[in-house]
């Protein structure tokens, strides 16, 4: 949990600071263009990655800056813990401390486990399957930090394979690349079957009571199920073991080496879908509401930043852009109340205040101009 939140010179942010006093929920509201989820790309910085928005060190820093002058954000944690991250004109990447300690960004992830919510994935079941992937991949990562990496070296082993296959390459050459390939993409797919299956279990898992029920952490109906649809994701979840998998999936690849204009035209975990399915009208997400889209995703994120204090007892920071964006009045006050039954941060914003009433145990922040203005 977040108790303190300082931000410099980041985007339209000269100078801001938000104190949470211990509050579970923290609503920043104000118009477009405000700043509001600037604050939460501040604390997405927090993050091996390159923040919700994705964009460059140079990208976030405040526009109107010196030259050579670069940002900082810096927050500080319910246990004292302090951490920042920085960026310099001229640093290759973002520097980030442990109270007052360098250490490499990746360490953050042991003090603040982050997870968050843009409207960009408003549309992701109307996306791509590549968008799809990224997403779903990202929240992989999460319990296993060498995910990211075996995706990478996925492409980049699928662009060494394509090139010797342009180049004709000698067979043992080609061999040897696929024999790779094959363990990699095995290895990508064995991880998205376990997320799948850890957090389905908690899509379909609520708290009830005080603790005094016998019905506390019982299993509910499942209103969501997350379903991923992949050749070697399928062959894992029926049972057959890592090791067969990679040997038949290589077999393919070498029997797979014609090129269709000049593309490789091979099935594999670089080609597998993610989605969800609406249990209660027996449909999938992609066929239902914007509204209901935006909620079924929200239910994933809940489900996720569960699972994420179960695995590592830590209580992840959830942050939603324009939460209540497609929700209607009921809608939003569900949403709030499952969060509550989280043990987790939860930083949202909207344009209006309004559209968080009832929402209880909060702290509303104001935001203008790149100002901070405390209600």
């Amino acid at each position: 949990m977040i108790l303190t939140l300082t931000v410099s010179n980041f985007r339209n942010h000269e100078s801001s600071r938000i104190k949470t006093c211990g509050a579970k929920t923290v609503i920043i509201t104000g118009p477009n263009g405000s700043g509001k989820t600037s604050i939460l790309e501040a604390i997405s910085t927090l993050s091996a990655g390159g923040g919700l928005r994705g964009a460059g060190s140079d990208e976030m820093r405040r526009i109107s800056s010196e030259q050579g002058i670069g940002f900082g954000v810096v927050a500080e944690l319910e246990d004292e813990t302090k951490l920042s991250v920085s960026w310099t004109e001229g640093d290759t990447y973002r520097r980030a401390t442990v109270d007052g300690d360098a250490a490499p960004l990746s360490d953050l992830a042991r003090y603040l486990r982050l997870v968050w919510l843009t409207p960009k994935e408003d549309r992701l079941f109307y996306d791509s399957a590549s968008d799809r992937r990224a997403f779903f991949d990202r929240l992989a990562a999460s319990f296993d930090s060498a995910h990211a990496g075996r995706v990478a070296r996925m492409a980049k082993l699928l662009s060494e394979r394509a090139f010797a296959l342009k180049s004709g390459a000698a067979s043992e050459w080609l061999r040897a690349i696929e024999k790779q390939l094959a363990e990699t993409a095995v290895a990508v797919a064995a991880a998205r079957v376990k997320y799948v299956g850890e957090v389905n279990y908690f899509l379909g898992h609520k708290a009830y009571g005080t603790g005094n029920n016998e019905d506390e952490n019982a299993l509910c109906p499942m209103t969501y199920a997350l379903a991923i649809a992949g050749v070697l994701e399928q062959k894992l979840s029926a049972g057959q073991n890592a090791m067969d998998t990679e040997k038949e999936y290589a077999e393919y690849l070498s029997g797979e080496r014609a090129l269709v204009h000049e593309k490789m035209t091979i099935d594999g975990a670089h080609k597998s879908d993610m989605t969800m399915f609406n249990q209660p009208l027996s449909m999938n997400v992609a066929m239902t509401s914007t509204g209901q889209q935006k909620s079924a995703l929200l239910s994933l994120i809940i489900a996720h930043a569960k699972l994420l204090h179960a695995k590592t007892n830590a209580r992840p920071v959830v942050l939603l852009d324009e939460a209540a964006a497609h929700l209607d009045a009921d809608a939003r006050a569900n949403l709030f109340a499952e969060l509550s039954e989280t043990d987790s941060q939860v930083w949202a914003t909207g344009v209006c205040p309004l559209l968080f009433q009832g929402v209880g145990g909060a702290i509303f922040i104001g935001c203008e101009n790149g100002r901070i203005i405390e209600q």
